[in-house]
């Protein structure tokens, strides 16, 4: 606690740049993200495309390359049964992720 205090109370000073460059604007990462999990274990099989999801809002160019089991997740009541612990259902994620016009490649 008295840590937390110390280091507010440091930020709260006004230092000045020595020999400091500016940050440099952060560039935008192409990524492409691919899966194999199928319906065999949900949680798995949604992380490509919640995790693809956060990147692309994240401001990063996203696709997602679905290989064997994945490939099934594509069809709307496959995707509708899917439900992840801990995680919005598959079919909310992935009609984000055709608002956002992310390709899936499958």
């Amino acid at each position: 606690m008295a840590r937390r205090q110390f280091l507010a109370q440091l930020l709260g000073l006004p230092f000045l740049p020595l020999g400091v460059k500016a940050e440099e604007p952060k560039k935008a990462l192409k990524i492409m993200m691919k899966s194999a999990w199928g319906t065999d274990d949900p949680t798995r099989a949604s992380f490509v495309f919640s995790h693809g999801l956060t990147l692309s809002d994240a401001g990063h160019d996203v696709q997602i390359f679905l290989l064997a089991d994945a490939n099934y997740l594509m069809r709307k009541a496959t995707a509708a049964a899917v439900l992840p612990v801990g995680w919005p259902p598959l079919i909310e994620t992935l009609e984000k992720i055709a608002a956002r016009h992310i390709p899936v490649f499958a």
